[in-house]
Protein backbone atom coordinates (compact mmCIF):
# COMPACT_ATOMS: atom_id res chain seq x y z
CA UNK A 1 0.00 0.00 0.00
CA UNK A 2 1.35 3.65 -0.35
CA UNK A 3 0.56 6.37 1.94
CA UNK A 4 1.33 9.74 2.16
CA UNK A 5 3.36 10.76 4.76
CA UNK A 6 4.24 13.75 7.09
CA UNK A 7 7.87 13.00 8.58
CA UNK A 8 8.31 16.29 9.68
CA UNK A 9 6.23 19.17 10.90
CA UNK A 10 6.41 21.94 8.63
CA UNK A 11 7.75 19.37 5.71
CA UNK A 12 5.52 18.37 2.37
CA UNK A 13 4.42 15.14 2.12
CA UNK A 14 5.97 12.32 0.81
CA UNK A 15 4.70 8.99 -0.66
CA UNK A 16 5.23 5.93 1.61
CA UNK A 17 4.98 2.45 -0.06
CA UNK A 18 4.65 -0.60 2.85
CA UNK A 19 3.13 -3.79 3.14
CA UNK A 20 -0.88 -3.89 2.78
CA UNK A 21 -2.31 -3.51 6.51
CA UNK A 22 -3.54 -6.62 8.34
CA UNK A 23 -6.31 -6.47 10.97
CA UNK A 24 -6.02 -8.30 14.65
CA UNK A 25 -8.67 -8.44 17.15
CA UNK A 26 -11.82 -5.80 16.15
CA UNK A 27 -9.97 -4.31 13.85
CA UNK A 28 -11.04 -3.89 9.67
CA UNK A 29 -9.25 -2.39 6.98
CA UNK A 30 -11.10 0.31 4.29
CA UNK A 31 -9.82 0.84 0.98
CA UNK A 32 -9.67 4.25 0.79
CA UNK A 33 -11.91 5.42 -2.51
CA UNK A 34 -12.64 8.87 -0.99
CA UNK A 35 -11.05 11.34 1.23
CA UNK A 36 -12.01 15.27 1.69
CA UNK A 37 -9.09 17.58 2.54
CA UNK A 38 -10.17 19.75 5.41
CA UNK A 39 -8.30 22.97 6.36
CA UNK A 40 -7.35 21.77 9.48
CA UNK A 41 -4.91 19.43 7.80
CA UNK A 42 -2.89 22.63 7.18
CA UNK A 43 -2.66 23.08 10.95
CA UNK A 44 -1.44 19.21 11.18
CA UNK A 45 0.70 19.46 8.89
CA UNK A 46 2.60 22.86 10.18
CA UNK A 47 2.60 21.31 13.57
CA UNK A 48 1.07 24.16 15.67
CA UNK A 49 -2.28 26.46 15.80
CA UNK A 50 -1.70 30.25 16.39
CA UNK A 51 -3.49 31.46 19.71
CA UNK A 52 -3.37 35.07 19.09
CA UNK A 53 -1.09 37.36 20.60
CA UNK A 54 2.41 35.86 19.69
CA UNK A 55 1.18 32.71 21.24
CA UNK A 56 1.19 29.50 19.66
CA UNK A 57 -0.05 25.67 21.00
CA UNK A 58 2.68 23.59 19.05
CA UNK A 59 1.67 19.78 18.87
CA UNK A 60 4.53 17.02 19.38
CA UNK A 61 4.75 16.00 23.07
CA UNK A 62 2.69 19.12 24.24
CA UNK A 63 -0.24 18.37 21.91
CA UNK A 64 -0.11 14.48 21.56
CA UNK A 65 0.41 14.64 17.74
CA UNK A 66 3.30 13.44 16.75
CA UNK A 67 5.15 12.88 13.13
CA UNK A 68 5.40 10.54 11.00
CA UNK A 69 1.21 11.68 10.26
CA UNK A 70 -1.05 10.31 7.52
CA UNK A 71 -3.47 13.06 7.59
CA UNK A 72 -7.06 12.76 5.94
CA UNK A 73 -9.98 12.16 8.44
CA UNK A 74 -12.92 12.85 5.84
CA UNK A 75 -12.83 8.85 4.84
CA UNK A 76 -14.88 6.40 2.51
CA UNK A 77 -13.89 3.40 1.42
CA UNK A 78 -14.24 -0.33 0.57
CA UNK A 79 -14.25 -3.13 3.47
CA UNK A 80 -11.96 -5.51 2.54
CA UNK A 81 -10.25 -7.33 5.82
CA UNK A 82 -11.38 -8.02 8.60
CA UNK A 83 -9.53 -9.32 12.28
CA UNK A 84 -10.75 -12.42 13.79
CA UNK A 85 -13.22 -10.18 16.33
CA UNK A 86 -14.58 -7.91 14.11
CA UNK A 87 -18.55 -8.38 14.51
CA UNK A 88 -18.87 -8.25 10.11
CA UNK A 89 -22.46 -9.63 8.52
CA UNK A 90 -22.60 -11.87 5.87
CA UNK A 91 -22.18 -9.81 2.74
CA UNK A 92 -21.10 -6.70 3.99
CA UNK A 93 -16.99 -7.45 3.06
CA UNK A 94 -16.27 -5.30 -0.26
CA UNK A 95 -19.24 -2.85 0.70
CA UNK A 96 -18.86 0.62 0.69
CA UNK A 97 -18.17 2.86 4.39
CA UNK A 98 -18.11 6.24 5.64
CA UNK A 99 -16.05 6.25 8.45
CA UNK A 100 -16.60 8.25 11.91
CA UNK A 101 -12.79 9.05 12.70
CA UNK A 102 -13.71 11.30 16.38
CA UNK A 103 -12.22 7.85 18.49
CA UNK A 104 -11.83 8.15 21.87
CA UNK A 105 -10.23 5.99 24.48
CA UNK A 106 -13.32 4.06 24.70
CA UNK A 107 -12.69 3.74 28.54
CA UNK A 108 -13.25 7.40 29.72
CA UNK A 109 -16.44 8.83 30.96
CA UNK A 110 -16.98 11.01 28.05
CA UNK A 111 -16.20 7.62 25.84
CA UNK A 112 -18.81 5.88 27.54
CA UNK A 113 -21.33 9.06 26.76
CA UNK A 114 -20.94 8.29 23.83
CA UNK A 115 -19.24 11.52 23.65
CA UNK A 116 -15.61 10.55 22.17
CA UNK A 117 -14.86 13.63 20.40
CA UNK A 118 -14.11 14.92 23.90
CA UNK A 119 -11.68 11.81 25.03
CA UNK A 120 -8.69 13.53 26.74
CA UNK A 121 -6.73 10.30 25.04
CA UNK A 122 -7.90 10.21 21.74
CA UNK A 123 -7.45 8.56 18.66
CA UNK A 124 -8.35 9.65 15.73
CA UNK A 125 -8.08 8.55 12.14
CA UNK A 126 -6.24 10.87 10.51
CA UNK A 127 -4.97 12.80 13.47
CA UNK A 128 -3.43 10.64 16.45
CA UNK A 129 -3.97 7.47 14.00
CA UNK A 130 -3.15 7.47 10.56
CA UNK A 131 -5.74 8.60 8.27
CA UNK A 132 -7.19 7.89 4.78
CA UNK A 133 -4.08 9.70 2.70
CA UNK A 134 -3.54 6.20 1.76
CA UNK A 135 -4.49 3.45 -0.10
CA UNK A 136 -5.44 1.99 3.09
CA UNK A 137 -6.80 2.53 6.58
CA UNK A 138 -7.10 0.39 9.49
CA UNK A 139 -10.68 1.66 12.01
CA UNK A 140 -10.46 -0.65 15.49
CA UNK A 141 -13.96 -1.45 15.29
CA UNK A 142 -16.59 -1.90 12.90
CA UNK A 143 -19.13 0.09 15.13
CA UNK A 144 -17.63 3.56 13.10
CA UNK A 145 -18.51 2.34 10.06
CA UNK A 146 -21.81 3.88 8.28
CA UNK A 147 -23.58 2.73 5.57
CA UNK A 148 -24.32 6.00 3.46
CA UNK A 149 -26.76 4.38 1.06
CA UNK A 150 -26.89 6.26 -2.29
CA UNK A 151 -25.49 9.24 -1.69
CA UNK A 152 -22.83 10.54 -3.82
CA UNK A 153 -19.74 8.92 -2.41
CA UNK A 154 -17.57 12.10 -2.57
CA UNK A 155 -20.05 14.40 -0.67
CA UNK A 156 -20.93 11.28 1.88
CA UNK A 157 -16.41 11.70 2.54
CA UNK A 158 -16.89 15.39 3.65
CA UNK A 159 -19.93 14.33 5.98
CA UNK A 160 -17.65 12.83 8.53
CA UNK A 161 -15.85 16.70 9.10
CA UNK A 162 -17.23 19.67 7.22
CA UNK A 163 -20.70 18.40 8.02
CA UNK A 164 -20.01 16.90 11.50
CA UNK A 165 -18.66 20.28 12.67
CA UNK A 166 -21.18 21.87 11.11
CA UNK A 167 -23.99 19.95 12.28
CA UNK A 168 -22.69 19.84 15.72
CA UNK A 169 -22.20 23.77 16.08
CA UNK A 170 -25.69 23.74 15.24
CA UNK A 171 -27.32 21.77 17.40
CA UNK A 172 -26.00 24.29 19.83
CA UNK A 173 -27.75 27.20 18.85
CA UNK A 174 -31.42 27.02 20.82
CA UNK A 175 -33.90 29.58 19.08
CA UNK A 176 -37.17 30.10 17.26
CA UNK A 177 -35.93 28.66 13.64
CA UNK A 178 -38.88 30.23 11.85
CA UNK A 179 -38.69 33.54 13.35
CA UNK A 180 -34.81 34.73 14.38
CA UNK A 181 -31.67 34.99 12.80
CA UNK A 182 -28.75 33.09 12.21
CA UNK A 183 -25.49 34.20 11.40
CA UNK A 184 -22.97 32.17 9.46
CA UNK A 185 -19.18 33.52 9.48
CA UNK A 186 -16.66 32.31 7.02
CA UNK A 187 -18.43 30.53 3.91
CA UNK A 188 -15.75 28.39 3.11
CA UNK A 189 -15.76 24.95 3.15
CA UNK A 190 -17.95 24.29 6.72
CA UNK A 191 -19.29 27.14 6.05
CA UNK A 192 -21.12 26.34 3.17
CA UNK A 193 -22.34 23.22 4.90
CA UNK A 194 -23.85 24.76 7.87
CA UNK A 195 -25.86 27.03 5.61
CA UNK A 196 -27.07 24.20 3.74
CA UNK A 197 -27.62 21.86 7.19
CA UNK A 198 -29.49 24.79 8.70
CA UNK A 199 -31.87 25.38 5.80
CA UNK A 200 -32.60 21.77 5.95
CA UNK A 201 -33.23 21.49 9.58
CA UNK A 202 -35.86 24.73 9.53
CA UNK A 203 -33.85 27.77 9.89
CA UNK A 204 -35.72 30.53 7.89
CA UNK A 205 -33.13 33.43 8.18
CA UNK A 206 -29.88 32.87 7.58
CA UNK A 207 -27.15 35.42 7.02
CA UNK A 208 -23.59 35.21 6.24
CA UNK A 209 -20.62 37.33 6.93
CA UNK A 210 -17.52 36.22 4.15
CA UNK A 211 -14.92 39.28 2.83
CA UNK A 212 -14.81 37.04 -0.42
CA UNK A 213 -17.94 38.10 -2.50
CA UNK A 214 -17.75 34.65 -4.83
CA UNK A 215 -17.70 32.88 -1.29
CA UNK A 216 -21.10 35.20 -0.65
CA UNK A 217 -22.60 34.32 -4.15
CA UNK A 218 -22.21 30.64 -3.15
CA UNK A 219 -23.47 31.11 0.54
CA UNK A 220 -26.51 32.77 -1.14
CA UNK A 221 -27.18 30.17 -3.85
CA UNK A 222 -27.00 27.52 -0.90
CA UNK A 223 -30.18 29.09 1.13
CA UNK A 224 -28.60 32.29 3.01
CA UNK A 225 -31.12 34.65 2.99
CA UNK A 226 -28.40 37.84 3.24
CA UNK A 227 -24.94 38.24 3.13
CA UNK A 228 -23.02 40.93 4.13
CA UNK A 229 -18.50 41.94 3.46
CA UNK A 230 -18.34 42.61 7.83
CA UNK A 231 -15.65 45.33 6.44
CA UNK A 232 -17.92 47.53 5.01
CA UNK A 233 -19.93 49.91 6.97
CA UNK A 234 -22.89 50.56 5.00
CA UNK A 235 -23.03 46.78 4.91
CA UNK A 236 -22.50 45.95 8.31
CA UNK A 237 -25.57 48.71 8.91
CA UNK A 238 -27.95 47.37 6.67
CA UNK A 239 -27.36 43.84 8.02
CA UNK A 240 -27.89 45.68 11.68
CA UNK A 241 -30.92 47.01 10.72
CA UNK A 242 -32.53 44.16 9.19
CA UNK A 243 -32.19 41.21 11.59
CA UNK A 244 -31.89 43.66 14.85
CA UNK A 245 -29.55 41.59 16.27
CA UNK A 246 -28.91 37.69 15.48
CA UNK A 247 -30.24 35.04 18.02
CA UNK A 248 -27.33 33.12 16.93
CA UNK A 249 -23.84 33.22 15.68
CA UNK A 250 -22.11 30.12 14.44
CA UNK A 251 -17.53 31.64 14.07
CA UNK A 252 -16.12 29.40 10.96
CA UNK A 253 -13.35 30.88 11.12
CA UNK A 254 -11.68 31.96 14.65
CA UNK A 255 -10.10 34.94 13.63
CA UNK A 256 -10.14 37.74 16.46
CA UNK A 257 -12.33 39.76 14.10
CA UNK A 258 -14.75 37.30 13.03
CA UNK A 259 -15.34 36.43 16.58
CA UNK A 260 -15.49 40.06 17.61
CA UNK A 261 -18.16 40.50 14.74
CA UNK A 262 -20.08 37.37 15.96
CA UNK A 263 -20.01 38.21 19.75
CA UNK A 264 -20.99 42.33 18.45
CA UNK A 265 -23.94 40.95 16.68
CA UNK A 266 -25.95 38.97 18.71
CA UNK A 267 -29.22 40.35 20.23
CA UNK A 268 -30.17 39.99 24.03
CA UNK A 269 -29.89 36.44 25.13
CA UNK A 270 -28.21 35.10 21.83
CA UNK A 271 -25.82 32.15 21.40
CA UNK A 272 -22.00 32.38 19.96
CA UNK A 273 -20.36 29.10 18.69
CA UNK A 274 -16.70 29.16 18.16
CA UNK A 275 -15.89 26.74 15.74
CA UNK A 276 -12.66 27.57 13.31
CA UNK A 277 -8.97 27.55 14.61
CA UNK A 278 -7.56 30.54 12.01
CA UNK A 279 -6.07 31.89 15.20
CA UNK A 280 -6.66 34.75 17.55
CA UNK A 281 -8.20 36.33 20.78
CA UNK A 282 -10.59 38.61 22.02
CA UNK A 283 -11.79 40.27 24.95
CA UNK A 284 -15.21 39.90 26.50
CA UNK A 285 -16.63 42.52 28.97
CA UNK A 286 -17.84 40.43 32.10
CA UNK A 287 -20.31 43.52 32.69
CA UNK A 288 -21.99 43.08 29.25
CA UNK A 289 -21.42 39.12 29.03
CA UNK A 290 -24.11 39.32 32.42
CA UNK A 291 -26.36 42.14 30.73
CA UNK A 292 -26.59 41.04 27.51
CA UNK A 293 -27.59 37.72 29.20
CA UNK A 294 -25.21 36.11 26.13
CA UNK A 295 -23.80 32.88 25.79
CA UNK A 296 -20.23 32.27 24.79
CA UNK A 297 -19.54 28.84 24.03
CA UNK A 298 -17.76 25.94 21.39
CA UNK A 299 -18.29 23.40 19.82
CA UNK A 300 -15.52 20.54 18.28
CA UNK A 301 -16.85 18.18 15.78
CA UNK A 302 -19.59 15.82 16.67
CA UNK A 303 -20.30 12.44 17.99
CA UNK A 304 -21.14 9.09 16.53
CA UNK A 305 -24.38 9.17 16.71
CA UNK A 306 -24.86 12.94 15.57
CA UNK A 307 -22.86 11.51 12.23
CA UNK A 308 -25.29 8.88 11.94
CA UNK A 309 -28.42 11.53 12.45
CA UNK A 310 -26.23 13.88 9.91
CA UNK A 311 -25.90 11.03 7.45
CA UNK A 312 -29.79 10.12 7.86
CA UNK A 313 -30.50 13.72 7.56
CA UNK A 314 -28.83 13.87 4.06
CA UNK A 315 -30.05 10.32 2.61
CA UNK A 316 -33.29 11.74 2.89
CA UNK A 317 -32.74 14.29 0.16
CA UNK A 318 -33.16 17.38 2.28
CA UNK A 319 -29.25 18.48 2.62
CA UNK A 320 -27.87 19.63 -0.38
CA UNK A 321 -24.04 18.60 -1.53
CA UNK A 322 -21.54 21.37 -2.01
CA UNK A 323 -19.41 22.67 -4.84
CA UNK A 324 -17.23 19.78 -5.04
CA UNK A 325 -14.00 19.24 -7.02
CA UNK A 326 -12.27 16.00 -7.39
CA UNK A 327 -8.31 15.38 -7.50
CA UNK A 328 -6.32 12.21 -7.64
CA UNK A 329 -5.18 10.67 -4.32
CA UNK A 330 -1.65 11.21 -5.83
CA UNK A 331 -1.89 14.85 -5.85
CA UNK A 332 -2.64 15.48 -2.58
CA UNK A 333 0.36 17.55 -1.89
CA UNK A 334 -0.81 20.23 -4.52
CA UNK A 335 -4.57 19.96 -2.89
CA UNK A 336 -3.24 21.07 0.44
CA UNK A 337 -1.07 23.66 -1.21
CA UNK A 338 -4.33 25.13 -2.97
CA UNK A 339 -6.22 25.35 -0.08
CA UNK A 340 -3.81 26.69 1.78
CA UNK A 341 -3.56 29.52 -0.90
CA UNK A 342 -7.47 29.63 -0.60
CA UNK A 343 -7.81 28.58 -4.36
CA UNK A 344 -10.69 26.12 -3.17
CA UNK A 345 -14.11 26.93 -3.16
CA UNK A 346 -16.37 24.31 -1.23
CA UNK A 347 -14.62 21.06 -1.04
CA UNK A 348 -11.49 19.25 -2.27
CA UNK A 349 -11.84 15.43 -2.14
CA UNK A 350 -9.32 13.15 -3.07
CA UNK A 351 -9.65 9.83 -4.72
CA UNK A 352 -8.37 7.10 -4.73
CA UNK A 353 -7.02 4.11 -7.26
Amino acid sequence: MRSYVVKQFGQEIEPVDAPDLQPSGTEVVIKVTRCGVCHSDIHLQDGFYELGGDKRLTLGPRGGIFPPLVLGHEVLGRLVAKGPDAPIADGELGKQFLIFPWIGCGQCDSCKRGEEQNCNKPAAIGVNKPGGYADQCLVPHPKYLIDFGNLDPAFAATLACSGLTAYGALKKIQCDREHDWLLILGAGGVGLSAVSLAKAIGFKNIAVADIDPAKRALAEGAGAALSVDPRDPAAVAGFQKTTKGVAGAIDFVGASSTADFGIAALRRGGTFVGVGLMGGETVISTVLLVLRNICIRASYVGSLEDLKELVALARSGKVSPLPMELAPMADVKSALARLRQGQVKGRLVLVGE
